[in-house]
Parts: structure tokens; sequence; C-alpha cells
């Protein structure tokens, strides 16, 4: 008997599903441009959403603030027109401070666009995503499994994608697979604007984020009997993990 008599790698790689149309928040930057460039490169299509876009994008996209949570319902119903197959969360922001210090409106579109926001293109999503039998990706942080100082706003609104999306993990199961992703830091823009003091050292461990985006197509195009439930990619010496 031979290896390959007893795993059909040939039916196995029939059995992996395409992208398909996939939406992707963030995506004019960091993670959200990788994962949007790795979707187009396994194949399928990836639809941009993010508050500012380059001018020579070549996907489909759409331009909406997510923290306007009626604006992002709007654009992905409109896109939703079309079909739907899968949505990748990546969009985030944080803005670090002492709770004091941090004014509560600036405080408050932290929540607004990293936890609302992922909740309002998930609804507006959905309907699409179940007549397709869909995918959900989810993205956290590790800072959505532990409290650190002068983060409340970015540990709370993480922490709610957790809550959310292990409470969605089980209201869609069996109709839509949903995919919890708590990546670790990036090599990408996200610190660039932060006082120097919350901006990561020369000598920080951080994650490539195109490989990051690798594990979210993964996840993507696992066979409809295998779903990725929980992920987390980070550096194997992240400061904050575990």
């Amino acid at each position: 008997m031979t290896v390959d008599s007893v795993f059909d790698v040939s039916a196995r790689t029939a059995a992996v599903r395409p992208p398909g149309r996939v939406l992707v928040t963030g995506a004019a930057s960091g993670l959200g441009a990788a994962t949007a460039a790795a979707i187009v490169a396994h194949g399928g299509t990836a639809i941009a959403l993010d508050r500012a876009l380059p001018e020579d994008a070549t996907q489909p996209s759409v331009v909406v603030d997510l923290a306007d949570t009626d604006a992002a319902q709007a654009a992905v119903l409109e896109v939703a027109r079309d079909g739907i197959d899968a949505v990748v969360t990546a969009a985030g922001i944080d803005l670090p401070g002492r709770l004091s210090d941090v004014p509560a409106d600036d405080w408050e579109r932290v929540v607004r666009v990293n936890l609302l926001g992922t909740v309002a293109v998930v609804r507006a999503a959905l309907p699409s995503l179940l007549a397709r039998g869909g995918r959900i990706v989810t993205v956290a942080s590790t800072l959505g499994h532990r409290g650190v100082s002068d983060a409340t706003a970015y540990c709370a609104s993480k922490f709610g994608v957790i809550g959310f999306t292990r409470a969605l993990t089980a209201e869609l199961k069996g109709r839509v697979g949903v995919t919890l992703l708590t990546p670790g830091g990036m090599h990408t823009a996200f610190f660039d604007e932060r006082d120097e003091q919350y901006r990561p050292g020369p000598d920080a461990r951080l994650c490539d984020p195109n490989d990051i985006a690798d594990a979210i197509v993964f996840a993507l195009t696992r066979p409809a009997s295998c779903e990725i439930k929980e992920l987390v990619v980070a550096h194997p010496e992240e400061s904050s993990w575990p």
C-alpha cells in the first residue's frame, strides 16, 4: 500500500475552495493590502474597503470610513449585489495613551473602527455569505488577549472582536465558516504616527504581513469539511504573547 493510496493528494487538492469574491477592509495598506494581494495571487477577487485608497488601485474598491457604521453597511450592501464569498476585517487603528490623556472622541473612534466597523461589515455581508456558504476572517490582536497600560481603547476593541467572533462562530455553525485571527506585531505603517515611546524598538521581533496574509488565504480556502476556527500567527519571540 502506498502513501498516495491512503492520502489521495489529488482529491484533497481538488477539494480546496477558491477564494472567490472577498471583501477586505483596511486594504489600502499593511495586512489588508497584503491580504488583497494574496487573494488575487490565489485566483480570487479582492474588493478593497478603506477610507483612502491609492489612485492606481487595480482591484475593485470602495472608499468608506468604517467609523461611520451606517456608511459602512451601505457600502457593503452595494458590493453584495454581485455576491460576497468571504469577508476579511483587517482594518484597525490605535491611539495609545493614558485614558485620562486620550480625548473621548479619539478613544471612541478606535472602538468604532476596530469593533463596531467589523460588526457593521459582517452584518451587511451576512445574507450573501449565508447564500454562498461563505467564510469570515476577523482580525483581533495579541492585545485582545492581554491588557496593557496606555492601550485601553485598543484592548477594549480587540477583546470585543474576540468575544464577537466566538459568539458569531456559535451562531453561524455549519452555515458560514468563521475564523478568528490573532496576529502579532507586523512590519507595517501601523506604528508610524505614534509618539516614539509607543513605537517598536529597533530590535523588535515583528512578522512580515505577507506571511500572515498567507495564513488568511489558507483559512479561506480550506474544504467545506475543514474549518479553521482560530489562528495565532506571531514571531516566535513576540513580546505580547502569551
